[in-house]
């Protein structure tokens, strides 16, 4: 499954940085997790409306591969792929690149579990969701 990618810009604070202005390692973990924050509310997914029914999406896996230091002040922008799909994770590829994507910072796949609140139990993802997903993938 290969859909069209999400985009979302980022700005590098000093607060992002370490004491030599790069970007702290575990930062871009998140700024992927504000990316597909945003990647949910384009495709009309409310997370916070799911919350409040006990089911909320977690992360189960991540594979992250950090290719290069950005530092304080870069612009960045942040992308989401769906790359899989099933009845309760998906998965997505996300890359963080400069603004101008000349250069790749970081590159990896997050698999996020659909899941039940009350029970911690993994659970079918939603059908107005899965069905927004579909359509995506």
């Amino acid at each position: 499954m290969t859909t069209e990618s999400f985009n979302w810009p980022v700005r590098v604070y000093y607060e992002d940085t370490d004491a030599g202005g790069v970007v702290y390692y575990a930062n871009y973990l998140k700024f992927m997790e504000r990316a597909r924050t945003e990647w949910l509310r384009h495709l009309g997914i409310e997370q916070d409306s799911y919350l409040d029914e006990g089911i909320a999406f977690v992360v189960r896996h991540v594979d992250i591969n950090y290719l290069a230091s950005a530092r304080f002040n870069a612009s960045l922008n942040v992308s989401c792929e769906l790359t899989n799909l099933r009845k309760a994770s998906l998965t997505i590829a996300q890359t963080v690149c400069s603004s101008d994507q000349n250069q790749q910072f970081v590159s990896g796949q997050v698999t996020l579990a659909c899941v039940d609140l009350t029970r911690n139990k993994p659970v079918a993802i939603p059908k107005p969701i899965m069905e927004v997903l579909t359509r995506v993938g």
